[in-house]
């Protein structure tokens, strides 16, 4: 049983920066994505970042493109996304996710993603 648990989310200014990360456990991940979306109120999830396991290709949305940037640790299990330049637009729950398929390609739909953390709140305030 794939496990995401997320921590390091909070409230932080226009332009700052935050870090949140991603403890996975319960399986060997090397063929997996790892990937960040992101839920606003009256919003439907949006992809915002990922990456592969073992090859360390990387996705990003447009609108966090050249501020985000995902980082993982294999011998952590850890994956992360460091936010720079944070906008009050960034305000959401961010969930991490898992995709078992995620070394064939990387998709941005929330449905191609079967594993979810329980989300933590990023609050950027103007």
């Amino acid at each position: 049983q794939v496990q995401l648990v997320e921590s390091g989310g909070g409230l932080v200014q226009a332009g700052g920066s935050l870090r949140i990360s991603c403890v996975a456990s319960g399986r060997a991940f090397s063929k997996y994505a790892m990937g960040w979306f992101r839920q606003a109120p009256g919003t439907e999830r949006e992809f915002v970042a990922a990456i592969t396991w073992t090859e360390g290709k990387t996705e990003y949305a447009d609108s966090v493109k050249d501020r985000f940037t995902i980082s993982k640790d294999n011998a952590a299990n850890t994956f992360s996304l460091q936010m720079n330049s944070l906008k009050p637009e960034d305000t959401a729950v961010y969930y991490c996710a898992a995709d078992p398929r995620g070394w064939l390609s990387i998709g941005t739909a929330v449905s191609g993603w079967p594993y979810w953390g329980q989300g933590t709140q990023v609050t950027v305030s103007s």
